[in-house]
């Protein structure tokens, strides 16, 4: 009986053991790096794992720019231009509080809607080149209702380089100054708004205006400069036409 249980200790410890044997995997050698590779072969050998990830990540970040460009934001576009249409509409009006806050009904042609002002798309749709242009409208309807610092806010949202829009914003906010009796800002904001489009539109305007401010501060000398300069480069415009009658106030006023 003894020597049975012996039989059978022994006949469990092999298969134990033979067990083990089976469970345990040897792990392959990594493989050896060719001798022979050089520069671009040899460096991606070496940091395989690292250019996968790399490669991985630009793929994805690829595709969410296609995305991004080709499909979400011409979207954001279409829907945009249905919404700032409404606002721009009241603004055309003077309606400058809906054109500004929305808020109110309208009959569409997909039926009724309540549209959004100026405000609510600007920050809604602030990646859209009209989300950027509702800035704008945004901040001359401030400029209008008589709220300065707010119109000066959003007219500093606005980003564009359109030929009259730019430097109207611009423009718009050195009239914000001067409505706040900072008449040094407002001098250099309508300096800076003729210098961003040269034309014979706005230049000349907002030159004048200048000139004007100029004047505020008895700052003659300087007027004079200004007004000579709109006599000079832009002659012809409506400004120009009319800034002799500037020119000789204002020697007059500073003795020149």
């Amino acid at each position: 009986m003894s020597d049975l249980k012996e039989e059978q200790t022994v006949d469990n410890n092999e298969l134990d053991n033979q067990k083990v044997e089976e469970t345990v995997e040897e792990t392959p050698a990594p493989k050896p790096i060719d001798p022979n590779l050089k520069g671009i072969q040899l460096f991606y050998e070496k940091n395989k794992k690292a250019v996968n990830y790399v490669s991985i990540g630009f793929i994805a970040i690829v595709g969410i720019l296609c995305f991004y460009k080709l499909y979400w934001l011409p979207e954001q576009e279409k829907e945009v231009s249905n919404e700032i249409f409404w606002a721009q509409a009241y603004f055309e009006i003077d309606s400058f509080n809906i054109a500004l806050n929305g808020n109110v009904n309208v009959m569409s042609p997909d039926g009724q809607k309540t549209i959004q002002g100026f405000n609510a798309i600007a920050d809604n749709y602030s990646l859209t080149k009209s989300g950027n242009l509702a800035n704008y409208y945004a901040g001359i309807c401030y400029l209008r209702t008589g709220k300065f610092n707010e119109a000066i806010e959003r007219l500093q949202k606005y980003d564009g380089n359109d030929d009259m829009v730019a430097p109207i914003a611009i423009g718009a906010i050195g009239d914000c100054h001067m409505e706040l009796t900072n008449v040094d800002e407002a001098i250099k904001y309508y300096l800076k708004a003729a210098e961003k489009s040269n034309n014979n539109f706005t230049s000349p305007i907002y030159l004048k205006k200048a000139g004007f401010a100029y004047e505020l501060k008895k700052n003659y000398a300087e007027a004079l400069n200004v007004y000579e300069r709109i006599k000079k480069e832009y002659g012809q415009s409506n400004e120009g036409k009319e800034i002799e009658r500037e020119i000789a106030k204002v020697k007059a006023l500073g003795s020149l």
